[in-house]
Protein backbone atom coordinates (compact mmCIF):
# COMPACT_ATOMS: atom_id res chain seq x y z
CA UNK A 1 0.00 0.00 0.00
CA UNK A 2 2.82 2.17 1.00
CA UNK A 3 4.65 1.71 -2.15
CA UNK A 4 1.71 2.46 -4.23
CA UNK A 5 1.36 5.66 -2.69
CA UNK A 6 5.24 6.30 -2.70
CA UNK A 7 4.75 6.04 -6.46
CA UNK A 8 1.58 8.69 -6.36
CA UNK A 9 3.61 11.34 -4.72
CA UNK A 10 6.42 10.33 -7.16
CA UNK A 11 4.78 11.60 -9.63
CA UNK A 12 3.59 14.71 -7.61
CA UNK A 13 7.33 15.57 -7.04
CA UNK A 14 8.00 15.20 -11.26
CA UNK A 15 4.88 17.78 -11.61
CA UNK A 16 6.25 20.31 -9.38
CA UNK A 17 9.85 20.02 -10.71
CA UNK A 18 8.71 20.86 -14.19
CA UNK A 19 6.88 24.33 -13.20
CA UNK A 20 7.67 27.12 -15.16
CA UNK A 21 10.22 27.81 -13.12
CA UNK A 22 12.55 25.08 -13.08
CA UNK A 23 11.91 23.85 -17.08
CA UNK A 24 15.64 22.75 -18.03
CA UNK A 25 15.27 21.68 -22.55
CA UNK A 26 17.97 20.54 -24.35
CA UNK A 27 16.12 24.10 -26.52
CA UNK A 28 18.27 26.60 -23.65
CA UNK A 29 21.28 26.21 -25.25
CA UNK A 30 19.91 27.74 -28.56
CA UNK A 31 17.57 29.97 -26.47
CA UNK A 32 20.60 31.32 -24.97
CA UNK A 33 22.76 31.68 -28.16
CA UNK A 34 19.66 33.58 -30.14
CA UNK A 35 20.04 35.56 -27.01
CA UNK A 36 23.58 36.56 -27.25
CA UNK A 37 22.90 37.41 -31.11
CA UNK A 38 19.79 39.65 -30.66
CA UNK A 39 21.86 41.82 -28.17
CA UNK A 40 24.27 42.12 -30.98
CA UNK A 41 21.79 43.40 -33.02
CA UNK A 42 20.87 45.67 -30.46
CA UNK A 43 24.66 47.11 -29.86
CA UNK A 44 24.46 47.33 -33.85
CA UNK A 45 21.12 48.93 -33.73
CA UNK A 46 22.41 52.06 -31.06
CA UNK A 47 25.65 52.56 -33.48
CA UNK A 48 23.65 52.76 -36.56
CA UNK A 49 21.67 55.11 -34.32
CA UNK A 50 24.64 57.27 -33.92
CA UNK A 51 25.66 57.28 -37.28
CA UNK A 52 22.82 58.91 -38.59
CA UNK A 53 22.38 61.33 -36.16
CA UNK A 54 26.16 62.19 -37.47
CA UNK A 55 24.59 62.33 -40.44
CA UNK A 56 21.97 64.88 -39.55
CA UNK A 57 23.88 66.90 -37.85
CA UNK A 58 25.94 67.63 -40.93
CA UNK A 59 23.05 68.36 -42.97
CA UNK A 60 21.89 71.07 -40.50
CA UNK A 61 25.68 72.54 -40.86
CA UNK A 62 25.64 72.78 -44.49
CA UNK A 63 21.55 74.12 -44.60
CA UNK A 64 23.17 77.26 -42.82
CA UNK A 65 25.79 77.59 -45.67
CA UNK A 66 25.23 80.05 -48.57
CA UNK A 67 23.46 78.14 -51.75
CA UNK A 68 25.65 77.09 -53.92
CA UNK A 69 26.02 73.61 -56.14
CA UNK A 70 28.51 72.24 -53.76
CA UNK A 71 26.94 73.15 -50.72
CA UNK A 72 23.95 71.34 -52.22
CA UNK A 73 25.48 68.35 -53.40
CA UNK A 74 26.88 67.99 -49.98
CA UNK A 75 23.50 67.63 -48.37
CA UNK A 76 22.50 64.93 -50.90
CA UNK A 77 26.11 63.60 -50.44
CA UNK A 78 25.23 63.39 -46.53
CA UNK A 79 21.64 62.57 -47.04
CA UNK A 80 22.46 59.39 -48.97
CA UNK A 81 24.88 58.30 -46.50
CA UNK A 82 22.07 58.82 -43.76
CA UNK A 83 19.88 56.62 -45.76
CA UNK A 84 22.44 53.76 -46.50
CA UNK A 85 22.81 53.87 -42.80
CA UNK A 86 19.29 53.88 -42.57
CA UNK A 87 19.04 50.80 -44.65
CA UNK A 88 21.25 49.01 -42.85
CA UNK A 89 19.33 50.12 -39.59
CA UNK A 90 16.21 48.47 -40.41
CA UNK A 91 17.99 45.11 -42.12
CA UNK A 92 19.66 44.65 -38.34
CA UNK A 93 15.90 45.53 -36.89
CA UNK A 94 13.71 43.08 -38.87
CA UNK A 95 17.23 40.67 -38.38
CA UNK A 96 16.61 40.94 -34.56
CA UNK A 97 12.75 40.64 -35.07
CA UNK A 98 13.06 37.09 -36.72
CA UNK A 99 15.58 36.33 -34.19
CA UNK A 100 12.95 37.12 -31.59
CA UNK A 101 10.16 35.32 -33.23
CA UNK A 102 12.49 32.14 -33.11
CA UNK A 103 13.23 32.34 -29.48
CA UNK A 104 9.85 32.89 -29.24
CA UNK A 105 8.39 29.80 -30.89
CA UNK A 106 11.17 27.92 -29.28
CA UNK A 107 9.72 28.92 -25.87
CA UNK A 108 6.11 28.15 -27.12
CA UNK A 109 7.35 24.51 -27.81
CA UNK A 110 8.33 24.10 -24.41
CA UNK A 111 5.53 25.82 -22.80
CA UNK A 112 3.27 23.21 -24.91
CA UNK A 113 5.32 20.54 -24.02
CA UNK A 114 5.15 21.35 -20.16
CA UNK A 115 1.42 21.26 -20.71
CA UNK A 116 1.10 18.10 -22.14
CA UNK A 117 3.44 16.23 -19.32
CA UNK A 118 1.23 18.26 -16.26
CA UNK A 119 -1.92 17.40 -17.72
CA UNK A 120 -1.05 13.63 -17.73
CA UNK A 121 0.65 13.73 -14.12
CA UNK A 122 -2.66 15.46 -13.04
CA UNK A 123 -5.13 12.46 -15.05
CA UNK A 124 -2.90 9.96 -12.59
CA UNK A 125 -3.71 11.85 -9.64
CA UNK A 126 -7.44 11.86 -10.29
CA UNK A 127 -7.38 8.49 -11.31
CA UNK A 128 -5.76 7.55 -8.30
CA UNK A 129 -7.88 9.55 -5.86
CA UNK A 130 -10.79 8.03 -7.96
CA UNK A 131 -9.62 4.85 -6.98
CA UNK A 132 -8.91 5.50 -3.62
CA UNK A 133 -12.42 7.48 -3.58
CA UNK A 134 -13.82 4.05 -4.26
CA UNK A 135 -13.17 2.72 -0.87
CA UNK A 136 -15.01 3.42 2.56
CA UNK A 137 -12.84 4.47 5.70
CA UNK A 138 -13.63 0.56 7.36
CA UNK A 139 -12.40 -1.07 4.24
CA UNK A 140 -8.97 0.73 4.76
CA UNK A 141 -9.10 0.37 8.24
CA UNK A 142 -9.21 -3.32 7.55
CA UNK A 143 -6.21 -3.56 4.60
CA UNK A 144 -3.68 -1.97 6.65
CA UNK A 145 -2.16 -3.56 10.05
CA UNK A 146 -2.21 -0.77 12.69
CA UNK A 147 -3.64 2.27 12.91
CA UNK A 148 -0.81 4.16 12.05
CA UNK A 149 -0.61 2.61 8.99
CA UNK A 150 -4.16 3.75 8.49
CA UNK A 151 -3.08 7.29 9.36
CA UNK A 152 -0.47 7.56 7.52
CA UNK A 153 -2.74 6.75 4.34
CA UNK A 154 -4.99 9.15 5.20
CA UNK A 155 -2.01 11.98 5.12
CA UNK A 156 -0.95 10.32 1.86
CA UNK A 157 -4.19 10.89 0.43
CA UNK A 158 -4.84 14.37 2.03
CA UNK A 159 -1.42 15.45 0.21
CA UNK A 160 -2.17 14.24 -3.11
CA UNK A 161 -5.33 16.22 -2.72
CA UNK A 162 -3.38 19.06 -1.67
CA UNK A 163 -0.63 18.50 -4.94
CA UNK A 164 -3.39 18.28 -7.09
CA UNK A 165 -4.32 21.40 -6.32
CA UNK A 166 -0.65 22.76 -6.71
CA UNK A 167 -0.41 20.97 -10.42
CA UNK A 168 -3.25 22.94 -11.87
CA UNK A 169 -2.45 26.12 -10.64
CA UNK A 170 1.23 25.59 -12.32
CA UNK A 171 -1.03 24.18 -15.27
CA UNK A 172 -2.81 27.60 -15.50
CA UNK A 173 0.23 29.80 -15.12
CA UNK A 174 2.09 27.97 -17.69
CA UNK A 175 -1.39 28.29 -19.91
CA UNK A 176 -1.36 31.91 -19.70
CA UNK A 177 2.19 32.11 -20.00
CA UNK A 178 1.90 30.04 -23.38
CA UNK A 179 -0.74 32.76 -24.86
CA UNK A 180 1.25 35.52 -23.62
CA UNK A 181 3.88 34.19 -25.40
CA UNK A 182 1.62 33.67 -29.15
CA UNK A 183 0.50 37.33 -28.59
CA UNK A 184 4.28 38.74 -28.59
CA UNK A 185 5.07 36.16 -31.86
CA UNK A 186 1.82 37.62 -33.54
CA UNK A 187 2.98 41.42 -32.45
CA UNK A 188 6.39 40.88 -33.73
CA UNK A 189 5.14 39.13 -37.02
CA UNK A 190 3.39 42.67 -37.58
CA UNK A 191 6.67 44.74 -36.63
CA UNK A 192 8.39 42.43 -39.40
CA UNK A 193 6.27 42.65 -41.89
CA UNK A 194 5.98 46.50 -41.10
CA UNK A 195 10.02 46.83 -41.43
CA UNK A 196 9.70 44.91 -44.75
CA UNK A 197 7.80 47.48 -46.29
CA UNK A 198 10.05 50.21 -44.52
CA UNK A 199 13.21 48.79 -45.82
CA UNK A 200 11.44 48.78 -49.45
CA UNK A 201 10.21 52.33 -48.69
CA UNK A 202 13.42 53.84 -47.62
CA UNK A 203 15.48 51.88 -50.43
CA UNK A 204 12.98 53.91 -53.06
CA UNK A 205 14.22 56.98 -50.87
CA UNK A 206 18.06 56.23 -51.58
CA UNK A 207 16.91 55.48 -55.02
CA UNK A 208 15.01 58.99 -55.65
CA UNK A 209 18.18 61.13 -53.88
CA UNK A 210 20.61 59.62 -56.18
CA UNK A 211 18.51 60.62 -59.00
CA UNK A 212 18.34 63.80 -57.87
CA UNK A 213 21.86 64.03 -57.96
CA UNK A 214 21.96 62.91 -60.71
CA UNK A 215 20.03 65.31 -62.20
CA UNK A 216 21.45 68.57 -61.02
CA UNK A 217 24.79 67.29 -62.47
CA UNK A 218 23.31 66.41 -65.82
CA UNK A 219 21.61 69.92 -65.44
CA UNK A 220 24.38 72.08 -64.26
CA UNK A 221 27.03 70.07 -65.77
CA UNK A 222 28.84 70.98 -62.32
CA UNK A 223 28.70 74.64 -62.89
CA UNK A 224 27.90 77.07 -59.88
CA UNK A 225 26.52 79.84 -62.97
CA UNK A 226 24.39 77.08 -64.28
CA UNK A 227 22.68 75.94 -61.24
CA UNK A 228 22.36 79.22 -59.99
CA UNK A 229 20.55 79.57 -63.72
CA UNK A 230 18.49 76.30 -62.56
CA UNK A 231 17.28 77.93 -58.94
CA UNK A 232 16.14 80.85 -61.11
CA UNK A 233 14.06 78.79 -63.33
CA UNK A 234 12.49 76.66 -60.95
CA UNK A 235 11.59 79.71 -59.17
CA UNK A 236 10.07 81.52 -61.75
CA UNK A 237 7.82 77.97 -62.49
CA UNK A 238 6.82 77.82 -59.23
CA UNK A 239 5.73 81.27 -58.96
CA UNK A 240 3.83 80.85 -62.26
CA UNK A 241 2.08 77.57 -60.73
CA UNK A 242 1.33 79.42 -57.05
CA UNK A 243 -0.13 82.77 -59.36
CA UNK A 244 -2.39 80.43 -61.31
CA UNK A 245 -3.85 78.01 -58.79
CA UNK A 246 -4.42 81.24 -56.65
CA UNK A 247 -6.47 83.20 -59.49
CA UNK A 248 -8.53 79.87 -60.26
CA UNK A 249 -9.62 79.42 -56.45
CA UNK A 250 -10.60 82.98 -55.96
CA UNK A 251 -12.22 83.28 -59.28
CA UNK A 252 -14.43 79.74 -58.45
CA UNK A 253 -15.65 80.90 -54.96
CA UNK A 254 -16.45 84.13 -56.12
CA UNK A 255 -18.60 82.91 -59.25
CA UNK A 256 -19.65 79.92 -56.61
CA UNK A 257 -20.50 82.39 -53.79
CA UNK A 258 -22.72 84.16 -56.23
CA UNK A 259 -24.84 81.11 -57.44
CA UNK A 260 -24.85 80.24 -53.62
CA UNK A 261 -24.01 76.46 -54.99
CA UNK A 262 -21.09 75.90 -51.95
CA UNK A 263 -23.80 76.16 -49.32
CA UNK A 264 -25.71 73.62 -51.10
CA UNK A 265 -22.80 70.91 -50.60
CA UNK A 266 -21.69 69.06 -47.95
CA UNK A 267 -18.54 69.24 -46.73
CA UNK A 268 -18.26 65.69 -45.26
CA UNK A 269 -16.15 66.59 -42.22
CA UNK A 270 -12.37 65.65 -42.43
CA UNK A 271 -10.47 64.85 -45.30
CA UNK A 272 -9.76 61.33 -46.23
CA UNK A 273 -6.12 60.26 -48.16
CA UNK A 274 -6.03 60.54 -51.81
CA UNK A 275 -4.05 57.30 -52.39
CA UNK A 276 -3.70 54.11 -50.22
CA UNK A 277 -0.35 54.63 -49.41
CA UNK A 278 0.48 56.41 -45.97
CA UNK A 279 4.82 57.18 -46.59
CA UNK A 280 5.03 60.45 -46.94
CA UNK A 281 8.63 61.36 -48.80
CA UNK A 282 8.84 65.35 -48.35
CA UNK A 283 6.51 66.53 -45.22
CA UNK A 284 4.97 70.29 -45.39
CA UNK A 285 7.96 72.91 -45.20
CA UNK A 286 10.14 69.62 -44.61
CA UNK A 287 13.45 71.16 -43.79
CA UNK A 288 15.13 68.22 -46.04
CA UNK A 289 12.93 68.86 -48.95
CA UNK A 290 15.44 69.22 -52.31
CA UNK A 291 14.36 72.70 -53.51
CA UNK A 292 14.10 74.69 -50.26
CA UNK A 293 16.33 77.04 -51.28
CA UNK A 294 14.09 77.95 -53.51
CA UNK A 295 10.63 77.67 -51.86
CA UNK A 296 8.90 76.31 -49.03
CA UNK A 297 7.28 72.83 -49.73
CA UNK A 298 3.53 73.63 -49.52
CA UNK A 299 1.94 70.02 -48.87
CA UNK A 300 3.13 66.42 -48.57
CA UNK A 301 4.47 64.06 -51.14
CA UNK A 302 3.03 60.92 -50.99
CA UNK A 303 4.56 57.97 -52.15
CA UNK A 304 2.06 56.47 -54.89
CA UNK A 305 3.51 53.89 -57.74
CA UNK A 306 2.67 55.66 -61.49
CA UNK A 307 -0.48 55.07 -62.47
CA UNK A 308 -1.84 54.29 -58.86
CA UNK A 309 -6.19 56.22 -58.64
CA UNK A 310 -6.21 59.45 -57.14
CA UNK A 311 -9.60 59.96 -54.83
CA UNK A 312 -11.16 63.44 -53.81
CA UNK A 313 -10.12 64.19 -50.20
CA UNK A 314 -13.45 65.64 -49.78
CA UNK A 315 -16.61 66.73 -51.37
CA UNK A 316 -15.72 69.46 -53.41
CA UNK A 317 -15.97 71.70 -56.80
CA UNK A 318 -13.27 71.16 -59.60
CA UNK A 319 -11.79 74.34 -59.70
CA UNK A 320 -8.94 73.71 -62.43
CA UNK A 321 -7.80 70.52 -64.05
CA UNK A 322 -4.56 71.48 -65.81
CA UNK A 323 -3.84 68.97 -68.61
CA UNK A 324 -0.62 68.84 -69.83
CA UNK A 325 1.64 67.25 -73.21
CA UNK A 326 5.24 67.22 -71.95
CA UNK A 327 6.89 66.20 -69.08
CA UNK A 328 8.46 70.44 -68.37
CA UNK A 329 4.24 70.53 -67.58
CA UNK A 330 3.17 70.40 -64.42
CA UNK A 331 -0.31 68.87 -64.28
CA UNK A 332 -2.99 69.16 -61.20
CA UNK A 333 -6.46 68.95 -59.78
CA UNK A 334 -7.82 71.97 -57.57
CA UNK A 335 -10.61 71.34 -55.69
CA UNK A 336 -13.01 74.01 -53.57
CA UNK A 337 -14.39 72.89 -50.84
CA UNK A 338 -16.69 74.63 -47.95
CA UNK A 339 -15.55 76.19 -45.04
CA UNK A 340 -12.77 78.38 -47.38
CA UNK A 341 -10.63 75.06 -47.41
CA UNK A 342 -9.29 73.52 -51.00
CA UNK A 343 -7.23 70.91 -52.10
CA UNK A 344 -4.93 70.44 -54.74
CA UNK A 345 -2.97 66.86 -56.32
CA UNK A 346 0.18 67.57 -58.04
CA UNK A 347 2.24 65.54 -60.47
CA UNK A 348 -0.94 63.90 -62.30
CA UNK A 349 -0.54 61.48 -65.19
CA UNK A 350 -3.73 61.66 -66.18
CA UNK A 351 -6.46 63.36 -65.00
CA UNK A 352 -10.47 61.65 -64.81
CA UNK A 353 -12.67 64.76 -64.16
CA UNK A 354 -13.14 68.05 -65.79
CA UNK A 355 -13.56 71.89 -64.84
CA UNK A 356 -17.17 73.22 -62.93
CA UNK A 357 -18.14 69.44 -61.73
CA UNK A 358 -18.90 68.37 -58.44
CA UNK A 359 -17.40 65.65 -57.10
CA UNK A 360 -18.11 63.18 -54.02
CA UNK A 361 -15.59 62.19 -51.49
CA UNK A 362 -13.52 59.40 -52.21
CA UNK A 363 -14.79 59.50 -55.90
CA UNK A 364 -11.59 59.02 -58.67
CA UNK A 365 -9.66 62.25 -59.84
CA UNK A 366 -7.19 60.99 -61.88
CA UNK A 367 -4.05 59.12 -61.56
CA UNK A 368 -0.58 59.48 -59.93
CA UNK A 369 2.76 60.34 -62.26
CA UNK A 370 5.66 62.12 -60.67
CA UNK A 371 8.35 60.32 -61.97
CA UNK A 372 10.79 62.25 -63.92
CA UNK A 373 10.58 62.75 -67.13
CA UNK A 374 6.54 61.49 -67.96
CA UNK A 375 3.93 63.89 -69.31
CA UNK A 376 2.50 66.29 -66.38
CA UNK A 377 5.64 65.11 -64.11
CA UNK A 378 6.84 69.14 -63.96
CA UNK A 379 10.22 70.29 -63.08
CA UNK A 380 9.92 69.43 -59.37
CA UNK A 381 10.45 65.78 -59.02
CA UNK A 382 12.64 63.10 -57.49
CA UNK A 383 10.18 60.14 -57.86
CA UNK A 384 6.79 59.05 -58.34
CA UNK A 385 4.48 60.24 -55.78
CA UNK A 386 1.52 62.35 -55.66
CA UNK A 387 2.10 65.88 -54.50
CA UNK A 388 -1.02 66.95 -51.96
CA UNK A 389 -1.62 70.28 -50.48
CA UNK A 390 -4.41 71.70 -48.73
CA UNK A 391 -5.10 75.92 -48.72
CA UNK A 392 -7.43 77.55 -45.98
CA UNK A 393 -8.14 80.97 -47.58
CA UNK A 394 -5.95 80.35 -50.49
CA UNK A 395 -2.61 79.75 -48.46
CA UNK A 396 -1.02 76.33 -47.90
CA UNK A 397 -1.80 74.92 -44.79
CA UNK A 398 -0.26 71.57 -42.92
CA UNK A 399 -2.24 68.53 -44.46
CA UNK A 400 -1.84 66.66 -41.54
CA UNK A 401 -4.26 68.83 -39.73
CA UNK A 402 -6.99 67.73 -41.88
CA UNK A 403 -6.17 63.77 -42.63
CA UNK A 404 -7.88 61.37 -41.03
CA UNK A 405 -6.80 57.69 -41.44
Amino acid sequence: MKFRWAIILFFIIIGLCISPGFVYSDNQAEVEQLNKEIQARKDKIKQLEETISKYQKNIDIKRTEAVSLKNQLSILDNRMAQIEADVQLTETKISEAQLQIEALEISIKEKEAVIAKQKKIIAKMIQDIHAEDQKNYVEIMLTNKSFADFYDQLKYLENVYTDLGRSAKTLRLVKEELDNKKLQVETKKKTYEQLKQELDNKKKDLTEQSGLKQNILAETHSSELRYRTLLASLKQQYQAIEGEVRSYEEQVRKKLAEQNKLADMSSGGALGWPVPSRYITSAFHDPDYPYRRVFEHSGLDIRAGHGTAIRAAGAGYVARAKRCSSSSCYSYVLLVHTGNLSSLYGHMSSISVTEDQFVNKGDIIGYSGGTPGTVGAGPFVTGPHLHFECRLNGIPVNPMTYLVD
